[in-house]
């Protein structure tokens, strides 16, 4: 009997022996695998209920729900950054319902300011624009550039820098033949009321601004007869896009003693102060990505050189969702006594 039990123990020694794998030394655990962020997404065909089909049990809903894979997290998507929970530069608006960008770097039109927010953001996140901007006439050039920055699509603050080139007629003025004005500009503007989009249609976007701008040629502009070399205009706007007849709106009232919109100086030694002026513009969209339309800007003439009022007939077209061209035909009428002022206008913005 002992004999037996000893050979049925050897047996089963053995046996385990074969059957027990090694350990390899260098073995490691598997990396986990990446890490997938799933969204719930309404199934659509759970909404199609027969009216034949038993009713769920009761305390259940009636629409499942399916689980769709977003990708890997991380902090900088293809969309924007965020940063706690603020979205930055994550586009969201309707293609061209930032607008484009004025002559003194606010959102609008080529030459009119919009009640409209700079940079593609929705409420609660930051965007952010840029442009750049050339017009040419027979006796002057303008270049400008700036930046401007939306916060949650009520407020806009904005910056720009202006050039304009007297060319020939700089001689003929007597302040030296190509002599360039500079101007620096200032804004910010909050929306108080209504939406561009939605809403109802009898109710704009309401948005209040102001536009500080100051010469850089102070001397010069006080020997024309500007009264001083630095101003602020104050703006009312209210802009609507009726989606429905693909047609935009918008009305602005300026108050301002800008002579030639501040390129030479601000009011008049003489006396002149503050007058209101009137800004509109009007647009039909032909598809999402392209519009038409005409601008109309109304100004002082402080200076009494016979400056005439301004306008414009435009196209603006979205390359892609970021970048988009403005083209347009303006007439400026008199500028500095020298008459028919009409040339083209070409401006480039990018917005996020």
């Amino acid at each position: 009997m002992t004999l037996c039990l000893a050979s049925l123990a050897a047996l089963a020694t053995a046996a385990s022996a074969q059957t027990t794998l090694p350990v390899e030394p260098d073995a490691r655990p598997e990396a986990p695998a990446p890490r997938i962020i799933y969204a719930e997404v309404l199934d659509e065909d759970a909404l199609a209920i027969s009216p034949a089909s038993p009713a769920p049990p009761s305390g259940q809903v009636a629409t499942t729900r399916a689980l769709q894979p977003l990708g890997e997290s991380t902090a900088l998507a293809d969309e924007g950054l965020r940063l706690g929970k603020v979205d930055l530069f994550k586009g969201g608006k309707l293609l061209l319902t930032n607008g484009v960008t004025t002559v003194e770097g606010s959102s609008g039109g080529g030459l009119a300011r919009w009640a409209t927010i700079g940079g593609r953001q929705m409420p609660g996140g930051i965007g952010l624009s840029a442009h750049a901007t050339a017009v040419e006439l027979p006796d002057y050039g303008w270049r400008s550039y700036g930046v401007a920055v939306g916060f949650g699509d009520r407020v806009e603050l904005s910056y720009s820098r202006a050039d304009f080139d007297t060319r020939d007629v700089g001689a003929l003025l007597g302040i030296g033949q190509g002599y360039t004005f500079n101007m620096d500009t200032f804004g910010a503007k909050l929306r108080v009321a209504g939406d561009l989009v939605y809403g109802e249609s009898w109710l704009p976007q309401i948005a209040v601004g102001i536009e500080h701008k100051r010469s850089r040629d102070g001397a010069l502009v006080r020997a024309l007869g500007a009264a001083d070399d630095e101003g602020t205009d104050y703006t009312l706007s209210a802009t609507k896009l009726l989606l429905a007849r693909s047609v935009l709106v918008n009305a602005t009232l300026r108050y301002t003693e800008a002579n030639e919109l501040g390129l030479l100086g601000f009011g008049s030694a003489a006396g002149a102060d503050y007058k209101l002026q009137f800004e509109g513009s009007l647009g039909y969209q032909l598809s999402r990505r392209a519009v038409v339309g005409a601008e109309y800007r109304s100004k002082p003439d402080n200076l009494g050189l016979g400056d005439d009022d301004w306008m414009d007939i435009f196209a603006a077209y979205a390359l892609t969702d970021n970048l988009t061209l403005t083209a347009a035909y303006v007439d400026l009428g008199s500028i500095a006594t020298f008459s028919d002022q009409r040339g083209g206008f070409l401006s480039a913005q990018v917005a996020f």
